[in-house]
């Protein structure tokens, strides 16, 4: 047998998995969940770049992680040109500039979580 202790939505529970043949026995019910869910420390907010953030924000899509960082500050960029790559689900979803402009600042690094709506990075 495995014990593993597992969060869905919040609540924590511990899950006790046997391991070989089938007995054809209905499954258990999952534990109870802990009194108190094991809280997540929030992400320390990123420091202002030097230069001041630009004006025109670009923002995830959907939460993920940063898979990439494909401009860099100072980069000229069209509409739809593609500024991080975000992570989610096993996909990998180009996040786009929402219009001409200069990268002003990128807000993230690579392996960032980032949550939908997070801020990616700035436009001039």
């Amino acid at each position: 047998m495995k014990n593993y202790t597992i969060t869905v939505n919040g609540n924590v529970y511990d899950v006790v998995v046997e391991e070989g043949a089938s007995t054809g026995a209905p499954a258990a019910a999952p534990a109870a969940p802990k009194a108190a869910p094991k809280a997540v420390p929030a992400a320390a907010p990123k420091a202002a770049p030097a230069g001041g953030a630009g004006s025109v924000r670009v923002e995830a899509g959907a939460a993920g992680k940063v898979f990439s960082i494909e401009a860099k500050v100072g980069q000229a960029v069209k509409k739809g040109d593609t500024v991080v790559v975000v992570e989610a689900m096993k996909m990998e979803i180009p996040v786009v500039a929402p219009q001409d402009g200069t990268v002003a600042s990128i807000d993230v690094t690579v392996g960032d979580a980032v949550e939908a709506g997070a801020l990616l990075a700035t436009l001039n």
